[in-house]
Formats: C-alpha cells, sequence, structure tokens
C-alpha cells in the first residue's frame, strides 16, 4: 500500500511522516531529502541551480539511494549534510527542472514497489503515484510554518530568523506552485488537512484513522 504525504514546508510532514510509518508498520521515503542530495552534487560541481542544461548534463553522474535510515548520493551518507538553508534552496531550484523529477519520481516509484510505504514531498499523490491508496495533503498558516521550520533549524544548531526562513518559503511555494512538470498541488482525490492549530500528534492520528479506516474497507479502483 501507498501513502502519500503533500504540502509545502513547515506544515511537519517529515514528523509526521516518520511516526505514522512506524505505526502502521510502514517503511518511510522521505523525497525531500532525494532533491536536497541532487542539490549537493550540482553544488560540488560547481553548477548553478538554476543552469538547467549544465544539471541536466550531470544527472549521469548522479545516483542517490534512500536505503532504511540514510541518504546516499553515490555510495556516500550524506543525510548529515544535506538540512542546510542553502540546500533547502537548491533542492527546489533544482526540482524545477524536468529532468531531475523525472529521475527521481522513476526512483521513487522502484523505491516503493510491492512495499507498504508512506511518501511524502509536493507531488507524490498528483504525479509520482497517481493510483496511490491513500493520499493527503497538509496544510498551515505561512507564518506559523516559517516559526515550525526556524525551530527546528534552532535545534540542529542554525540559527536563522523566522523573517528569513519566510522569503525563502514565499520564494519556494512560488517555484513549487509554477513549475512546469508537476507543480506543488492537493491531488483531486487527497484529504487536506489544516495543521495550524493541530499538534503533531492530533495530525499523525486523524491520518492514521484515514489509513486504518481504509485499510478495513478499500475503495473500489
Amino acid at each position: 500500500m501507498i501513502v502519500t504525504i503533500d504540502g509545502p514546508s513547515g506544515v511537519g510532514k517529515s514528523t509526521v511522516t516518520k511516526e505514522l510509518a512506524a505505526r502502521l508498520g510502514f517503511e518511510y521515503l522521505n523525497t525531500g531529502a532525494m532533491y536536497r542530495a541532487v542539490a549537493l552534487a550540482v553544488q560540488r560541481a560547481g553548477i548553478r541551480f538554476n543552469d538547467e542544461a549544465a544539471v541536466t548534463a550531470a544527472l549521469s553522474g548522479v545516483h542517490v539511494e534512500m536505503p532504511p535510515g540514510c541518504v546516499l548520493l553515490n555510495g556516500e551518507h550524506v543525510a548529515h549534510l544535506i538540512r542546510t538553508p542553502e540546500l533547502s534552496r537548491g533542492a527546489s531550484e533544482v526540482g524545477v527542472h524536468g529532468a531531475v523529477r523525472q529521475m527521481l519520481a522513476a526512483a521513487q516509484r522502484t523505491a516503493a514497489t510491492g512495499r507498504d510505504m508512506i511518501c511524502d514531498g509536493r507531488d507524490q499523490g498528483s504525479f509520482v503515484f497517481p493510483l496511490a491508496e491513500c493520499k493527503f495533503f497538509l496544510t498551515a498558516d505561512a507564518r506559523v510554518r516559517a516559526e515550525r521550520r526556524a525551530a527546528e533549524l534552532a535545534a540542529a544548531g542554525q540559527q536563522v530568523s523566522v523573517e528569513d526562513v519566510m522569503r525563502d518559503q514565499d520564494d519556494r511555494d512560488r517555484r513549487d506552485a509554477a513549475r512546469a512538470l508537476a507543480p506543488m498541488a492537493a491531488a483531486s482525490d487527497a484529504v487536506i488537512l489544516d495543521t495550524t492549530h493541530l499538534t503533531s500528534k492530533e495530525v499523525i492520528e486523524r491520518l492514521e484513522n484515514v489509513v486504518r479506516d481504509l485499510r478495513a474497507c478499500p475503495r473500489r479502483r
């Protein structure tokens, strides 16, 4: 069974997805980490994130794998290197390029084949897994999202102001919504949940109930 959880940054996708996967006994596919790994490869090659031709040409030398608990870039563990604001921005910029999205979408489909998997991202339900059995799209107030992201960075030892996070967040939201291939949007059959006034525990419980109900009485397709 494939469960997709989409939405912009700061809505709590990663936290919710990890815990939901643990509760259900599913595996977790962090697709955002895959885009950040590509951004790291592009950065190391000295290529501008927005140089589509150069990024596309470099993809033949980029291999991203997501074994449980790891992010591998050409065999190197890079999870500790890709959580910076610069690479988050870079992930959004390289993610606009069609070749990057096509490459990683194929990798994500391959990773999920025949497995119970929860995937979070921005286009999982609408583009990567259009036939997923269960889809969610999380939203939240922009200021609340920025505050959550700033707190997350602070916990990782990176001090960034909420205002700076909001500027980056607004830029990313515009890019994600405007890209030609697989723009960020809720799938037509997704359950939409506003997390502004909900704790992570409350969000997880609501999503868990939907998934368990669906597994007990699956939809006909």
